[in-house]
This record gives structure tokens, C-alpha cells and sequence, in this order.
């Protein structure tokens, strides 16, 4: 069973399709056994090959489950559209994540530019702590060896991320430090070159603790430092009303989540 989610978690990634010899190794699973899950995984409807020896790819089962769970959660009418109005507002990407566990999962965007340069990131399902504005928001919630430990357990200095992506833990507490002040956090070409974002986090009314977080990213270009202030103000309202309309729905923590 786990084999099986660790491939279905796998394959979000690679929307394209990816050849079972790449799921094999990646994964670390020998390939008689990545060769049974796939054929279970096929007959069961969630991967498909387009033809035989093709790449796997998930079928749109995955995507159905996904959207009548938010559905059937609430989300679909409360907390989403709040996501749709502040990308509209903004005319950027606009990223919704929700904490599970000692992780930072991306469950919703939306898209609010029409024209010009569009930023729509191919990204999994789990938020990068210390290079994404999202990771900042909730690291900045928490108490710096709770940071730390979160920081660690995901590991730290992965390649591929941009230029400005802190390389030390002091560069990265210095970031989440100023986020803690502002109330919001703020990243250029950190994550990706080229690109800045502001996120904040989403915080349950009544005990402060967090929950999720929600950010705004774009081009660098229209995305300055001046924008991503005046940004915040309507990000963090944004942030407040999903709090207060969403933190009972099961897609977000029912308990406390570090300190």
C-alpha cells in the first residue's frame, strides 16, 4: 500500500507520463514489483499508458476524487472562491496550502492574469520550506527550534531553486525573522529565477496556531518589493476570512500544530 501511494504521489509530478525504469529508480522499488503495483494501479483506473511500453501517467480519477472531496469538505463554496477573488484582484497566481502533519501541502490556485507574462509553476503537491514564500509564512508562525526541526526534517540546500534561495540556516531564520515582523513574507527569485512572491498565514481565530497559508506570485517584473506591500494588506484580509470561514473544514488541522 504504501508502494502504491509513493507512485500515485510520484506520478502528480510528472504530468506528462513517466516510463516505469524512472518510477523504479526513483522510488527505489524493484521493478517486478513497480510493474505489478502499475498493472493494480491500471485495472483500479488511476494511471494509464497511452500505448504498450508507453510512459504511465494519472488518469483524471485522481483529479474527480480531489475536487468532490473539497466539495463534500465545504471548500468548494466557502474557501476557494476567496481564493479565485484574490487572484482576480491581484492578476497573479495566487497558491493555497493547508498544513498536514509536519507538512505544507499546496491544495488550490488560481490563476488571475489574462495577458502578458504568466507565472504557473509546474510544482508537487508538498511546498519547499526554505525557498518558498509559503514556507516563510508558516515558519514564521512557530518557535525557532519548532522552525528548525521542520527545516530538517525536509532537508536543506536543494539544488534547483533560485539564485537568492538562502544556502545557510542563517540566511534562511534572517528571512523568516523579518516575515515574523511584517506579518507576511516576501521572497525574490528565490524560488524560481525571475520571480517573487508574498504569502501569510492562515491562522485559526481562536488560538492563533496555524493552518494553512496563502500566497500571491509573479513575474519579478511587476512583482516588485513596493507591490508585494501593497499586496499584503488584501492578502492578509484574504488570509482572515478564509480562516474564519474554513478552519472547521477537514481540509485543514483540527489540532494544534507545533509552537
Amino acid at each position: 500500500m504504501d508502494r502504491a501511494l509513493g507512485i500515485l504521489e510520484f506520478l502528480t509530478g510528472h504530468a506528462g507520463g513517466t516510463p516505469l525504469a524512472e518510477i523504479s529508480d526513483s522510488l527505489g522499488i524493484p521493478r517486478s514489483a513497480t510493474h505489478r503495483l502499475l498493472a493494480d494501479l491500471r485495472e483500479e483506473g488511476f494511471v494509464r499508458q497511452d500505448f504498450d511500453g508507453g510512459a504511465y501517467k494519472l488518469t483524471a480519477k485522481i483529479v474527480s476524487l480531489g475536487l468532490t472531496y473539497l466539495s463534500a469538505a465545504g471548500a468548494a463554496t466557502t474557501v476557494l472562491p476567496l481564493v479565485e477573488e484574490l487572484a482576480e484582484a491581484t492578476g497573479e497566481l495566487v497558491v493555497l496550502a493547508a498544513i498536514d502533519g509536519e507538512r505544507l501541502l499546496r491544495i488550490a490556485k488560481a490563476q488571475g492574469a489574462k495577458r502578458g507574462l504568466l507565472y504557473n509553476p509546474d510544482e508537487g503537491s508538498e511546498v519547499y520550506l526554505p525557498a518558498t514564500s509559503n514556507g516563510h509564512a508558516w515558519l514564521s508562525c512557530l518557535s525557532e527550534e519548532a522552525a528548525l526541526q521542520l527545516v530538517a526534517r525536509q532537508g536543506f540546500n536543494r539544488e534547483g531553486y533560485g539564485p537568492n534561495a538562502p544556502k545557510t540556516i542563517r540566511e534562511l531564520m534572517t528571512l523568516v525573522r523579518q516575515a515574523r515582523k511584517l506579518g507576511y513574507a516576501k521572497i525574490f527569485e528565490t524560488y524560481e529565477a525571475g520571480t517573487s512572491a508574498v504569502a501569510a498565514p492562515i491562522v485559526r481565530p481562536d488560538t492563533k496556531s496555524p493552518i494553512g497559508t496563502i500566497s500571491v506570485a509573479g513575474p519579478s517584473l511587476r512583482m516588485t518589493d513596493a507591490q508585494l506591500d501593497r499586496i499584503a494588506p488584501r492578502l492578509i484580509e484574504t488570509a482572515r476570512k478564509i480562516a474564519e470561514a474554513g478552519a472547521s473544514l477537514p481540509i485543514f488541522p483540527q489540532h494544534e500544530v507545533g509552537h
